[in-house]
């Protein structure tokens, strides 16, 4: 097939293809990282290397349960870069500062990304401790004690807390293997809130807010007054409920 073909059928342009045929002893040569599968140029063996110790050090991350955002990828491979060019230096008994640089910047996150095909994914709290077996059974039983007692839905009482983690990133960074990430309960700053109503929607108890805080300084600089808040708050070194 001649390249002008190949160049409307992979919708490339000739000059691109031309240098692809020229280095194709090169390419073949190259073995790309696991988890790589675009290659888009020829890349030398340090970045090779970077990219395959920063997907082993995503796929930790997302065992331990941790957020990874842009910044602190990109962070990481900076330092696994300068790591590599120490241990090169000391295996070559070189002393002097390598040349060459690297920069993580926006766009190579982006190309990252194409390559590796790690995406975001917004973090869910509670998916571990979630047991929809025993969730189903208890609904049923729920059901027949209720039908038992002939209760009315104004009757129904439902109360339950929930935490407001709000110093924490909600969307983290995972490989093109997982397409979810299993939700973690980390310990971060955070407030509780206890919410109560019936099953009529009737009747709405005022909810209750703990936080770590009794006297939070915003409230003093600001002159928030906690009994004319829409919730009662309430203190708690854990901010538990």
């Amino acid at each position: 097939m001649r390249v002008s073909e190949l160049a409307r059928h992979h919708l490339r342009s000739t000059s691109t293809l031309y240098t692809i045929v020229k280095q194709r002893d090169a390419i073949k040569s190259t073995k790309p990282s696991k988890g790589l599968n675009i290659q888009l140029k020829l890349r030398n063996d340090v970045n090779d290397e970077i990219k395959r110790l920063l997907l082993l050090w995503i796929e930790e991350k997302q065992l331990a349960g941790d957020s990874m955002t842009e910044a602190i990828i990109c962070e990481k491979a900076s330092t696994v870069y300068e790591n590599l060019k120490e241990r090169e230096a000391a295996e070559s008994g070189e002393t002097s500062t390598p040349v060459e640089t690297f920069k993580a910047s926006c766009g190579w996150f982006d190309n990252l990304k194409k390559q590796t095909e790690i995406h975001l994914v917004v973090r869910h709290g509670e998916a571990t401790s979630f047991d929809m077996k025993a969730t189903e059974e208890y609904i049923e039983r729920f059901a027949s004690l209720v039908a038992e007692e002939g209760n009315i839905p104004q009757q129904v009482f439902n109360c339950d807390e929930t935490g407001l983690f709000w110093k924490m990133p909600w969307r983290t960074f995972i490989t093109t293997e997982e397409k979810k990430l299993s939700g973690h309960k980390p310990m971060k700053d955070r407030l509780s809130l206890a919410l109560c109503a019936n099953s009529s929607g009737d009747c709405k108890v005022k909810p209750l807010l703990v936080y770590h805080s009794e006297n939070p300084r915003a409230f003093k600089s600001q002159r928030i007054f906690k009994e004319k808040l829409q919730a009662m708050w309430r203190a708690n070194p854990k901010a538990w409920v």
